[in-house]
């Protein structure tokens, strides 16, 4: 979120909450501080103290360093699964829209082909198991999970391109 623009605690926590909906909700604005204060003791974060005018009252301003707008980057590139945290790819999605670091059809694609590749893997396997074997079903589970998640991927790529469109 801060690779958009520089923000304020409390700025972060609501566009969290826009992103997330109700997850968002249930995120404890602590978290969101102890989280600042990791990245800024790992040289991604620098802070500012500001006066905001409206209240006169010191805000510490949050803003990526060289090296935060790198590992952006680098987050916005990888692939997350075959155990992809669904809330953390929304908001890379989110993320890379808003700060305009990457398309989010891109992203979805990217993922998407490598899901393609590992569900071709599973049925592979599965397919060399001998009939009701219990390495079958395992592989079998694996597959259902990927379609799974690639019917997913195509409600975020129609999300998407409905943002796109403006409509």
């Amino acid at each position: 979120m801060l690779a958009k623009e520089p923000s304020h605690g409390y700025q972060l926590r609501t566009r969290l909450r826009d992103a997330l909906g109700p997850l968002g909700e249930a995120m404890n604005a602590g978290q969101i501080y102890v989280t600042l204060t990791r990245l800024e003791k790992a040289g991604l974060l620098a802070v500012e103290n500001s006066t905001d005018d409206a209240d006169r009252s010191d805000r510490k301003v949050y803003a990526l360093t060289p090296d935060g707008q790198q590992r952006v980057a680098e987050w916005v590139a990888e692939l997350s699964w075959p155990r992809p945290d669904l809330a953390e790819f929304h908001l890379k999605l989110v993320a890379a829209a808003s700060a305009g670091l990457a398309d989010p059809l891109t992203i979805v694609d990217t993922q998407r082909r490598e899901l393609l590749r590992r569900l071709r893997d599973a049925q592979r396997a599965a397919m060399a198991e001998p009939a009701h074997s219990t390495a079958a079903l395992l592989l079998e589970g694996i597959a259902l999970r990927f379609q799974a998640d690639l019917r997913w991927l195509e409600a975020c790529e129609k999300h998407w391109i409905h943002r796109r469109s403006g409509s």
